[in-house]
């Protein structure tokens, strides 16, 4: 039996600043002050981040902050519309994932951040040079990602990449699930701080200070994935849904899902007959020594598979996509990647 990475992170410097920094609720379910900057995330992910970074000198309203609610699916209301409009800044995933934002962003002067575009692998970054300074890449990534004239010429709109499915137009290809990617996270942390300095200069210094609390629990992540990639490298990990995958890569572990499999979970296809029988025995041969789920997805064929793996001891390691209540994003990603070790080391 290997033995798990020592010392994960458990408690992250900025959740300690979080938990003593508590903020004042808005009218529109936020936080902080009246006349804190607006910034509205589609998901919790990044309203969790705002807020770290913010403090008392923002209001930040998650729009999808349950998970009962399914972001790929999910139908903007009226009252959406109106918290969009009245924003400073908009923080959305991008990449297909969260596109009901498109219509609300219409007509809006806020900034608007989009996460996907930091990721080195998506499309027309790829072979972008990785800086070994993180921050090197700070000042490109908001000149970049928010030239105003870019967001006119929609820069949002998924364009010739898009694969339109119901409820969820993606981008061949690209795992839009990037709040998973350590790395894709510190540049779009480093701009969130970028994006509020803008827009209240006063606030930079906190701001930035607050910023690199977490930059600071992201390269720690980084540094524990990494340590996971030399114990398990190459070891078979099943992956039912594409949400985890930017965690098992970064671990070194070989996906031995059959093709299709992962995809037909995710938009919410039946999988074939075929691919569920190779995706059995896939596991009955025990080429995974993990098997990776969506606790917000799935269907029959997700539990077959489940159930299977238990039958065969191989360990589940369920992934949500939304922050639990009272929890920080550091917190969150130090216990993903916490519990991805421990079902390893058994």
């Amino acid at each position: 039996m290997k033995k798990p990475v020592a010392a994960l992170a458990l408690v992250s410097a900025s959740a300690i600043a979080l938990a003593g920094c508590a903020t004042t609720p808005s009218a529109e379910g936020g936080t902080g002050s009246t006349d804190a900057l607006t910034v509205i995330a589609t998901t919790n992910i990044y309203g969790s981040l705002a807020e770290q970074i913010g403090g008392e000198r923002v209001s930040v309203t998650s729009i999808i902050d349950s998970a009962a609610q399914d972001p790929h699916s999910y139908e903007a209301s009226a009252r959406d519309r109106l918290s969009v409009q009245d924003a400073d800044l908009v923080i959305e995933n991008g990449g297909g994932y969260d596109s009901f934002i498109e219509d609300l962003l219409e007509g809006s002067d806020a900034a608007i951040l989009t996460a996907v575009e930091f990721a080195h692998d998506y499309p027309g970054n790829e072979g972008h040079e990785e800086d070994a300074d993180a921050h090197a890449h700070e000042e490109e990534h908001v000149d970049e990602a928010h030239a105003e004239e870019e967001h006119a010429e929609g820069e949002h709109a998924e364009g010739e990449h898009a694969d339109e499915h119901e409820g969820h137009d993606h981008i061949e290809g690209f795992n839009e699930h990037v709040w998973f990617d350590p790395h894709t996270m510190i540049h779009v942390v480093e701009d969130i701080a970028a994006e509020l300095s803008a827009l209240d200069p006063d606030g930079e210094a906190d701001f930035t200070a607050a910023a690199d609390d977490i930059i600071a629990d992201l390269e720690g992540y980084e540094a524990d994935l990494a340590e996971l990639n030399t114990q398990y490298a190459g070891t078979g990990v099943f992956i039912t849904e594409p949400l985890p995958g930017y965690l098992a890569e970064a671990a070194g572990l070989t996906d031995v899902t059959p093709e299709g499999f992962a995809e037909a979970v995710e938009e919410g296809s039946d999988v074939s007959p075929a691919t569920l029988l190779a995706a059995i025995e896939v596991i009955e041969a025990g080429d995974a020594a993990v098997l990776l789920t969506n606790a917000q997805t799935g269907g029959a064929e997700t539990t077959r598979v489940e159930e299977t793996a238990d039958a065969a001891g191989i360990p589940v390691v369920a992934f949500t996509e939304l922050l639990e209540d009272g929890s920080s994003y550091s917190e969150w990603m130090a216990d993903a990647i916490q519990n991805l070790a421990d079902a390893l080391a058994s």
